[in-house]
């Protein structure tokens, strides 16, 4: 019994059974985008009768096919990454100006602004809805690119990181330029901003998936089937647009192509996302 014990705490520390539960909940995690890939390439009859089989016993890209080839997916696409692109920039360098000016420049009610951005951060999105489509209808931009991309330009929760990164930079990087009169811009611009690529990393990739995966707001500034993007194009499918049938293979197909560009800029940057130690400066 005393050797059980003893062998059970030698298991225990040496960390093998912490890498077993690691190894377990890695499992649980991406076994439903396993199941996803593996039925995108399924008959619809097939995924219909064994929906949570690993390996087709059919092997087809006929939903591939059907999307790209039968249906409105390339608009969807095309539309998708044109307002990512825009957005993604947009944010990266107003929350940065932003970030920076709640950091560094000393003005009359700043604490206030920096307090009713972290207010904004509470309040649900699903709350803004209506009053955002009234400002898109009133400002004449209702179902057109601008509508769709210049209410998401700046987001509070990206303002926060740049400013907390900013407030972690040592003031004295600044003061050679300072000497040298540079405007504050061409401070933010030259000295400041190149230090904060781990924050700029991390705003650019929370960016990307949230214009990308974005729904509501799209919802609510579109109405035109030439604006759709992919989450309402891939929603859409829910319904049947296509065809007759469950169509889980079609859906499927079409969630694995919307998952792709998120996961590759992942693994590209995850390495870089807040490194807080590049760029450091010692005093």
């Amino acid at each position: 019994m005393k050797i059980r014990q003893s062998w059970f705490k030698r298991l225990f520390h040496s960390g093998v059974l912490f890498h077993i539960l690691l190894v377990a909940l890695a499992l649980v995690y991406i076994l439903p985008f396993i199941i996803q890939i593996a039925t995108s390439f399924k008959t619809d009859a097939e995924a219909t009768a064994n929906p949570l089989s690993l390996i087709p016993a059919t092997l087809t890209n006929a939903s591939y096919r059907k999307l790209f080839l039968n249906s409105d997916f390339p608009v969807w696409f095309k539309n998708s990454i044109i307002v990512t692109i825009a957005v993604t920039a947009g944010r990266v360098f107003f929350d940065s100006l932003a970030g920076y000016a709640l950091s560094r420049i000393e003005f009359r009610g700043r604490n206030v602004i920096f307090a009713l951005l972290m207010a904004v951060m509470s309040v649900p999105a699903v709350v803004l809805l209506i009053p955002k489509f009234l400002i898109i209808k009133t400002l004449g931009i209702y179902d057109s690119y601008a509508g769709m991309i210049f209410p998401l330009l700046v987001d509070a929760s990206g303002v926060f990181i740049m400013r907390n990164f900013f407030e972690s930079i040592p003031r004295s990087v600044e003061e050679q330029a300072m000497i040298d009169r540079a405007g504050t811009f061409r401070i933010f611009w030259s000295v400041v901003l190149p230090m904060a690529r781990p924050a700029l990393v991390t705003i650019s990739i929370l960016s990307f998936q949230g214009s990308w995966n974005e729904l509501s707001h799209f919802i609510v500034s579109t109405q035109s089937s030439e604006l759709t993007t992919l989450t309402k194009g891939v929603a859409s499918l829910a319904s049947g647009q296509l065809s007759a049938g469950n169509q889980y293979p079609v859906k499927l197909a079409a969630a694995v192509i919307m998952t792709i560009p998120v996961a590759i800029l992942f693994f590209i940057f995850q390495k870089k996302i807040m490194n807080t130690s590049e760029g450091s400066v010692k005093e």
